[in-house]
């Protein structure tokens, strides 16, 4: 008997910014305030980014997350106990530990499957999508919710100029269900670790303490 060939499809996405999007020149007169010079131009012309959006004090990763996951299951018409994998996609989670993805877990009520966070930056979803599509082809897991959350401004270093513009918050995440007809086709991770030095935030926890410089 020959096995059918199982996929995993998307069947539901969700968003959430936080509070009101900031533009280019919102972003300049803060920044001068602080004794950094920078402009609308300069900062289209280097990266196409003409707005962003900033969590408040009230926001943290896993609450965007939360959020973007809900309108993720209402879109695909998904109930929370249908779940039986959870991955977040995260650079700045609210602790160590325990994982987003486990306050996630906990927050929709799901009790079965693994909850676990990845940590790759600008490329965490992806990965974290392709870790996703892997168990539900290997039989593994049926109905995965995959999310990418950041409170990147929390780690910013607003003394850059080169940095500081090119970054937000916000949260999107996506239900991927088992599937017998073809979704997700294929995927190729790849990572170069000696430019490792192009993009950095050196801090980390010693004792309890921050240690070097987000």
């Amino acid at each position: 008997m020959i096995k059918k060939k199982s996929y995993s499809r998307i069947v539901g996405t969700g968003s959430v910014l936080p509070g009101t999007p900031v533009s280019n020149d919102d972003l300049a007169l803060t920044l001068k305030q602080n004794g950094i010079e920078t402009n609308d131009s300069w900062i289209k012309e280097r990266s196409g980014i003409t707005q962003r959006y900033f969590a408040s004090d009230a926001d943290t990763t896993s609450s965007l997350g939360l959020k973007a996951a809900k309108k993720a299951l209402e879109d695909a018409g998904t109930s929370p106990n249908e779940i039986d994998l959870v991955i977040v996609a995260t650079t700045t989670p609210d602790y160590i530990f325990p994982s987003v993805a486990c306050k996630i877990q906990g927050e929709l009520g799901i009790e079965r499957g693994a909850a676990f966070d990845v940590q790759a930056v600008c490329s965490g979803f992806v990965y974290a999508l392709t870790i996703a599509d892997l168990f539900i082809k290997s039989g593994q897991n049926s109905c995965a919710l995959v999310i990418g959350a950041e409170t990147l401004s929390d780690i910013l270093d607003w003394s850059d100029r080169s940095t500081c513009v090119l970054f937000g918050d916000g949260a999107g995440a996506v239900v991927l269900k088992s599937s017998s007809s073809p979704g997700i086709l294929t995927s190729s991770l790849h990572a170069d670790g000696k430019l490792c030095n192009i993009l950095q935030a050196p801090a980390r926890i010693s004792r309890g303490k921050i240690v070097g410089k987000p």
